[in-house]
């Protein structure tokens, strides 16, 4: 049975006051434009796990929808500090909860197992120990040496963008591959958002870069430009100058809030957003094509 809906209509479904977020992708394929609808909703109270918060937790904490981060490494990747989610912390309105970015990795592998924790080697990270107490040691039993674990983490909803699913929801990415396998398992809900839907025997004629299967999948949502100013491999480039912007708009709340203003809530889905960035933009982060060498699967 298709799972296609409108993206407006997956947010209002599975994501409730409350919830804990996963939004998946690891500088690649981040979902922005469900982090935009869930701020057009006014969802509230959420707590937001991700790996790397990125520009799309700062929004939406800016915009009153976080109460607590659990996250490992928090900043504008490549610029420097969020200066607004950094003073939301400071300032006592966003609980935080930090880990290292295997140590969040092990909480996802975890909860996709079905296991209420995993064994981690020592990274070096003990501080986050002593301010962490999810950090626990063990008695290795065959070795007889004290080993670290975390506990599992199970997302009420987790976002996964990809290049192209079928409208079943079984999704292929390729290109820099995050967590996004991970949290959509250890998830109680999953949302997709893809570039392109696409027939059943295009995802058939190559199984092995089907990293989301349909049985997981709540939701499929066609959502092209979702990742911007992320990027999606072999469709568009990483905005790298709006990361270079954003460090300036993010200086107080009141320049935060004309962003807001702008640029989500006076907008009313991801197409017209596409359209607002403008011809200039959408050259500039326009990729070539660059086609990978065929694979023979034989015959089957």
């Amino acid at each position: 049975m298709s799972k296609l809906c409108s993206l407006n209509e997956a947010i209002t479904e599975y994501v409730s006051d409350g919830d804990m977020l996963y939004a998946a992708g690891f500088t690649h394929l981040i979902p922005f434009a469900a982090g935009h609808e869930i701020i057009r909703q006014g969802r509230r109270n959420l707590t937001l796990a991700r790996a790397t918060p990125d520009l799309i937790y700062e929004q939406m904490a800016a915009a009153g929808c976080a109460s607590k981060i659990i996250f490992s490494y928090m900043g504008n990747p490549g610029v420097g500090s969020l200066r607004n989610l950094r003073a939301l912390v400071e300032q006592g309105k966003i609980e935080i909860e930090e880990y290292s970015h295997f140590a969040m990795i092990t909480r996802l592998q975890a909860g996709a197992s079905g296991l209420p924790f995993l064994p981690m080697n020592e990274t070096g990270a003990f501080d986050l120990e002593n301010a962490n107490p999810n950090f626990k040691r063990v008695t290795d039993p065959y070795s007889g040496r004290p080993v670290v674990v975390v506990p599992a983490l199970h997302p009420d909803v987790a976002i996964i963008h990809a290049q192209r699913a079928d409208r079943n929801g079984n999704a292929q990415i390729w290109g820099i591959l995050g967590e996004q396998k991970e949290a959509a398992f250890a998830a109680e809900h999953v949302i997709l958002t893809v570039e392109e839907i696409v027939p059943d025997d295009v995802i058939r004629s190559d199984p092995n870069r089907t990293i989301i299967p349909e049985l997981i999948v709540d939701a499929v949502c066609h959502v092209p430009f979702c990742s911007h100013p992320s990027y999606t491999q072999g469709y568009y480039d990483r905005d790298n100058e709006f990361y270079l912007q954003w460090d300036k708009i993010s200086e107080t709340p009141e320049t935060v809030q004309q962003y807001l203003d702008e640029w989500v809530f006076s907008i009313p889905d991801r197409d017209a957003y596409w359209k607002k960035l403008g011809e200039g933009v959408q050259k500039r982060l326009a990729v070539r094509e660059k086609m990978s060498v065929p694979v023979n699967y034989g015959q089957y």
